[in-house]
């Protein structure tokens, strides 16, 4: 039973990200820096160099974006979040999910079954670990922000399995 439960411990920390990143219950996720390039409004490709992102994203947004990092599972407030709105791309504004696309999952991370538009994702073959996944990324500034698969809910039948850390809500 013990051996049981670590391999499911396993399989939860890795399921859905490549690296965990440390994160706390108190989480600094503001930028450390003035963030120039986050807006809500423009569509324009957001085309930085990691050493910028790395100034003006906190570290554990940093750890995410931009180096593929995932969180630790159960950790989001955004998990269980009933809030009606919209998330963004943290990083940069990009709008990414609607509320009314969020469901419960119960793989440990925020999860929708589609996003505001074909354009706010990017899908990359992701065929590290050992697994065969699709990896989506912000279509703004191709910031990581989880990984998508083919178990979600109707209409769709995708979950879009994201980590917490690289969104923003807004109830508007």
């Amino acid at each position: 039973m013990y051996k049981i439960l670590c391999f499911c411990l396993l399989i939860s920390q890795t399921a859905c990200g490549q690296a965990s990143t440390k994160q706390s219950n108190k989480t600094n996720t503001m930028p450390t820096k003035e963030n120039t390039y986050y807006s809500r409004t423009s569509k324009d490709a957001v085309i930085v160099p990691d050493s910028v992102w790395k100034q003006i994203l906190s570290p554990e947004v940093y750890a995410i974006a931009r180096e593929k990092g995932t969180e630790r599972p159960f950790t989001s407030a955004f998990e269980t979040s009933k809030a009606i709105g919209t998330y963004y791309c943290k990083a940069c504004g990009n709008p990414l999910f609607k509320s009314d696309t969020k469901f419960d999952s119960g793989c440990g991370w925020p999860s929708f079954y589609e996003p505001v538009a074909k354009q706010s994702i990017i899908y990359i073959p992701d065929n590290t670990l050992g697994m065969r996944r699709t990896e989506v990324q912000c279509g703004k500034c191709k910031a990581h922000l989880g990984h998508v698969f083919e178990d979600g809910p109707p209409p769709t039948g995708l979950r879009y399995c994201i980590n917490g850390v690289i969104l923003d809500f807004d109830t508007k």
